[in-house]
């Protein structure tokens, strides 16, 4: 009933033609020679993987969940066999540099590879989905010791990682954490405290798990800046005693069942400082930056999941006709009863899935392409620019990417009415799993301040002013494109309102600063819809080339339906934008 094909010709035409990385790759040493017909062996393999052996471990997996026997996480049936499997395939280090025994291919292609893991087990896929983010951090930051020791064993997938911030009074405000650091006087530190909803913080994939722990020196600052981050092993060496780290419980959780999600005691735990002292959340960001991608994906991931099956039901399930249409031979039933998907309620919402899992397909694989120009582009100018620009396309995509999965992954249980509410169909895990993706990484009303506070308003719109380019850029092309003048008329229009609202905002928030905060959901929501109008846009004009070929046709229908039926929200939230005046009444607790 549940079945997950990987849309590789998607991908491709994202890469290919929306993107032409290519180009440049062509201009990156590490890349240059990078075989063509390497990346869709690369793509059809981790589609296979995904499709063939976790896919069918993900039902089960939920049913069967996490259990915590004499103090060790026990994860569900095959999972430690898949991983096992993933492994030995090399997929943890795809796009690890060579140095440290990486493949040293893009990182487009581990979000492409990701995005198929977390479409087919999004529980599983938690156990590996940090690590790469755990490797970024060691390279950027760590001591010659620390990398020369550790990051080997990340990039082939000994060891995995975890990333502990959050304590019990230390959700968001990581200034409150307590979690202490002790030095030993051998350039080691003693760790004591407990961390909570430590994503595998414990399980039996790997002998050794490589904790990330924020923790205070003796001597540090209160707040934030007194905060340290340490590598923590589970085990001192390899095949090692136990190093104090252990599991005090595993959460009961709305979903995402089979990922372990730890309460973890440090006690004297011993560790090595990453980085500066009292500079851990500078350290930490390099890990935190790489998992939001990597949580937007997932959210991309569920709609994906929940649009090819909503799609595959809504053929297949007949009921009474609901509208009337020139008979096709084979098509109607000799009840008169025909598929629900010709039902006008039906298409609109499987084009509403379609329009924004595509579009975001796009958007993040741009991110993850900026990604590897930030990081390896020959020259300065072409990085600087990378790097800001995804720097601020990044709470964009873990907000924007994780609000639709799981509001489309419910409008996609609509489709099978009551079916659609018991295990057996599958979209009721879907919905259940794609809520928490809207929460940790920082919740999605951070990102929406992180975004129109720190990285707009900052520098005065600035570095936005290179997304709000991106449109007008568009819609030059689409005016100068022949059957494309509509999107580019559109696109004209929201970039000088877009152009206009950043403008009001940078210049009220100097005197109202509660007014940009406000406002910050809705403006993120704002960016998003017209980053993915701009997308979906250069993506008709592509199409716009290639006659009647059926793939490029519904490119180009999906682009007008987008522009119809879905970018006039933008409006909505131009208006909840500008209501600087309607401020937000208290509100008192109960009693």
């Amino acid at each position: 009933m549940w079945t997950y094909l990987p849309p590789l010709r998607d991908m491709r035409f994202v890469m290919d033609e929306l993107l032409e990385v290519r180009r440049d790759w062509s201009q990156i040493p590490r890349f240059a020679d990078l075989d063509a017909d390497l990346v869709p062996q690369i793509l059809d393999e981790a589609g296979k993987f995904a499709a063939a052996v976790l896919e069918p471990l993900n039902g089960p997996g939920d049913l069967e969940g996490c259990r915590l026997e004499a103090g060790a996480v026990r994860t569900p049936a095959g999972f430690g066999d898949a991983y096992r499997r993933f492994r030995e395939a090399g997929w943890p280090s795809l796009a690890c540099d060579p140095e440290s025994g990486g493949q040293g291919l893009p990182q487009l292609l581990n979000v492409a590879l990701y995005e198929m893991l977390n479409s087919t087990n999004h529980a599983w896929t938690m156990y590996s989905g940090i690590s790469h983010g755990a490797y970024e951090t060691l390279r950027a930051h760590a001591s010659e010791f620390l990398k020369t020791t550790y990051l080997p064993k990340i990039v082939s997938g000994e060891a995995l990682s975890s990333m502990c911030l959050t304590e019990p009074q230390a959700g968001s405000d990581l200034g409150l954490l307590r979690t202490r650091a002790e030095p030993l006087g051998d350039g080691s530190h003693a760790i004591t405290g407990t961390k909570i909803f430590i994503s595998g913080g414990d399980h039996d994939l790997t002998d050794n798990i490589l904790h990330l722990v924020l923790a205070r020196l003796p001597d540090a600052p209160v707040g934030t800046r007194g905060i340290s981050l340490f590598l923590v092993p589970k085990r001192a060496s390899d095949g090692g005693a136990p190093n104090g780290v252990r599991c005090d419980g595993i959460e009961k959780k709305m979903g995402i069942k089979g990922s372990a999600t730890c309460v973890m005691s440090f006690d004297g735990s011993k560790g090595w400082l990453i980085g500066e002292p009292n500079r851990g959340l500078a350290a930490m960001f390099v890990m935190m930056n790489s998992a939001r991608v990597m949580v937007g994906l997932q959210g991309l991931a569920h709609a994906e999941m929940a649009y090819q099956n909503a799609l595959r039901y809504a053929a297949e399930r007949i009921q009474s006709r609901a509208v009337t249409r020139p008979p096709t031979a084979g098509e109607r039933h000799p009840s008169g009863a025909e598929p629900i998907v010709y039902q006008p309620a039906v298409r609109r919402t499987l084009l509403t899935l379609r329009a924004f899992v595509e579009g975001e397909r796009a958007l993040v694989l741009w991110c993850a392409h900026l990604l590897d120009l930030a990081d390896s582009h020959p020259e300065p100018a072409r990085r600087a620019e990378a790097h800001d620009l995804v720097s601020l396309l990044t709470p964009v995509v873990k907000a924007f990417c994780t609000d639709n999965g799981f509001a489309l992954s419910s409008a996609a249980l609509q489709l099978w009415g009551g079916y659609g509410y018991v295990h057996d169909y599958g979209i009721e895990q879907t919905v259940r799993d794609s809520r928490i993706a809207m929460i940790y990484e920082g919740t999605n009303e951070i990102q929406a301040v992180d975004l129109l506070v720190r990285k707009v308003i900052g520098d005065g719109g600035v570095k936005f002013g290179a997304i709000v380019e991106h449109v007008s850029a568009e819609a030059d092309a689409c005016e100068n494109t022949q059957g494309c003048q509509a999107f580019g008329s559109a696109l004209r229009a929201e970039h000088r309102a877009l152009s206009r609202i950043t403008a009001e905002l940078v210049a009220e928030s100097a005197t109202a600063p509660e007014y940009a905060i406000r406002a910050a959901a809705d403006f993120l929501r704002l960016v998003g819809l017209v980053v993915l109008g701009t997308l979906w846009a250069r993506a008709a004009r592509i199409a716009a080339a290639h006659g009647a070929d059926p793939f490029y046709e519904a490119k180009r229908e999906t682009a007008h339906f987008y522009f119809d039926h879905l970018l006039p929200e933008a409006q909505a939230r131009r208006e909840a934008v500008q209501r600087r005046d309607k401020a937000l009444p208290w509100v008192d607790a109960p009693g």
